[in-house]
């Protein structure tokens, strides 16, 4: 589970797969109303209160995104409250912390950050057979991030998962949406990345 914040009022948190599991949490289980599910919410917020300070009391807006491969990334904005609280009022928090207002999103973009150049282009000369269209490559915080759509990559029956195990074997799954690479990334390879960089680079 790794915390970021993106404001004062809100913080990014991005769910492995792994972090479900570990929890007996499948994906689909955050769209239904489930114990198991409050009880991870409350150690998400409990970790960004240690880790970032970030208090959860109060009205929520909790967006979720589900990613294919990498898992579930959850913005939690903080609203502001109507006036003072009384005793009675937050006695009444207690029972029931948060207020939340979820909004849920499936993504159909596969994201994955590479490191080291070398890394970005051996997997390239990997995955080459593996999809016809090789999506976008951004320069981003130190990193490449190669944006592979859902589509592009399941256009060839059974070729999902060996993608997904090429691009884990190289790379890092990344949370990172595409409108905040557009906004504050660089552009590397706009189309056809993975066949422009085999095109260059063997």
């Amino acid at each position: 589970m790794k915390i970021e914040r993106l404001t004062s009022d809100k913080i990014r948190i991005f769910l492995t797969f792994d972090d479900l599991s570990e929890r007996g949490i499948h994906k689909d289980d955050l769209w239904r109303e489930i114990p198991k599910v409050h009880e991870l919410f409350s150690e998400m917020m409990e970790q960004a209160y240690s880790e970032l300070g970030f208090d959860a009391t109060g009205p929520l807006a909790v967006e979720v995104f589900g990613l294919p491969a990498q898992g579930m990334v959850v913005i939690v904005t903080r609203g502001k409250m109507d006036g003072p609280r009384d005793n009675e009022a937050e006695q009444e928090e207690d029972e029931d912390v948060y207020e939340m207002e979820v909004t849920l999103e499936q993504s159909e973009l596969i994201s994955y950050a590479f490191r080291d150049f070398e890394d970005l282009v051996r997997m390239a000369n990997v995955i080459l057979p593996l999809v016809d269209d090789g999506g976008t490559l951004f320069a981003y915080k130190g990193c490449y991030i190669l944006q592979i759509s859902q589509e592009e990559s399941e256009e060839r029956e059974g070729r999902y998962d060996a993608l997904i195990a090429v691009l884990s074997e190289f790379g890092e799954a990344t949370s990172v949406t595409r409108a905040v690479l557009e906004e504050y990334g660089k552009v590397v390879i706009a189309a056809n990345a993975v066949q422009v960089l085999c095109a260059h680079f063997r």
